[in-house]
């Protein structure tokens, strides 16, 4: 499935903003505002990669709903990262509520990981195709 290079990309893209917005941290007496979006877009870029890695893996029915769940996760949190810094580089919000909309995506996702894995694990069980106990 190309999308998992797509969502590769991303995260590739993530890692680098959040190598970035370190640095200017560590750099700037702005606020903890880069700190924060550093840590969760570097935290997110490896999922965004173990993800790729994931869909690749999986049979293509069950990887269409994996790489909608990436998806949504990298949009949540590129959009609660670049809320933080905007407030830091451009003195205003990305718009009202960005941050809390990208929180609660990114937030919901996670959710509909953990979901998607119980149900991929309980048809592996019962399909009897389950690779490792």
């Amino acid at each position: 499935m190309r999308l998992a290079f797509f969502i590769a990309a991303v995260a590739a893209v993530q890692g680098a903003a959040g190598v970035a917005l370190a640095a200017a941290a560590a750099h700037l007496d702005a606020s903890p505002f880069l700190a924060t979006a550093s840590q969760f877009l570097m935290i997110h870029a490896a999922a965004g990669v173990g993800l790729a890695a994931l869909i690749r893996a999986t049979p293509r029915r069950e990887a269409n709903w994996l790489a909608a769940i990436a998806l949504a996760l990298q949009a949540g949190v590129t959009l609660f990262a670049g809320d933080l810094a905007a407030r830091v580089f451009l003195t205003a919000k990305l718009f009202a509520f960005a941050a809390p909309i990208g929180g609660g995506l990114t937030i919901l996702s996670w959710c509909a990981l953990a979901l998607w894995a119980t149900f991929a694990m309980l048809r592996a069980n019962s399909s009897g195709t389950q690779r490792e106990s």
